[in-house]
């Protein structure tokens, strides 16, 4: 993580992206808030966003699963973001898996023009395929965080997004009520196998 690397050895007069990617229930978001708020402690000008679709916890705010909260601007697409940034010195995009591949090109711009990018969101969907745009995003990111939840089933380190509920499209905003953190070997794509454990 950034936070680990001396200052000598981060970038000067440049921007850069960091990812942050995991399961449902990592800690993706309360480690974004983590990294904006000690930006935001040394006086640095933050700017951040989430996709209109993800009404969860609040319109206005990126909601981590345990309450944590930072005032936000909602946006239909990449290019949003692009035109609200200003003049800060850090971006943060939250749910980067709810925008296409329009917000590769605009991380990139971004970084091009001196931003620090921080940008968090699911590397799989519920399948367990990668969620387009984060593989793109993680391609191109000069640091990457990967978090891992505990799996809900047997307690090991979980990476993957159990759906519970009985819905197959691929974008299905939801919270608990919906979704569970898995292991590799409790995760499975059988909604058949996921009634009979419920």
């Amino acid at each position: 993580m950034v936070d680990h690397i001396p200052v000598k050895n981060l970038p000067q007069d440049t921007g850069w992206v960091e990812v942050i990617c995991g399961s449902m229930f990592s800690g993706k978001t309360e480690e974004l808030i983590r990294r904006l708020r000690r930006a935001q402690i040394a006086k640095q000008r933050v700017a951040i966003f989430k996709p209109v679709i993800d009404t969860r916890y609040a319109e206005d705010r990126i909601v981590s699963h345990s309450g944590v909260s930072l005032p936000s601007v909602n946006v239909t697409c990449a290019q949003d973001i692009r035109d609200g940034a200003g003049d800060v010195d850090v971006v943060g995009i939250d749910e980067a898996q709810f925008f296409d591949l329009e917000l590769v090109r605009v991380c990139e711009e971004l970084a091009d023009l001196g931003h620090r990018v921080i940008v968090a969101g699911l590397d799989q969907d519920y399948l367990g395929q990668p969620f387009e745009p984060m593989p793109q995003l993680l391609a191109i990111a000069e640091y990457i965080s990967k978090t891992l939840a505990i799996c809900m089933v047997c307690g090991n380190p979980a990476n993957r997004t159990q759906r519970v509920a009985h819905r197959s499209e691929r974008v299905l905003v939801g919270a608990d009520e919906s979704y569970e953190a898995r292991c590799r070997k409790c995760w499975t794509t059988n909604l058949d196998e996921v009634r009979k454990s419920e």
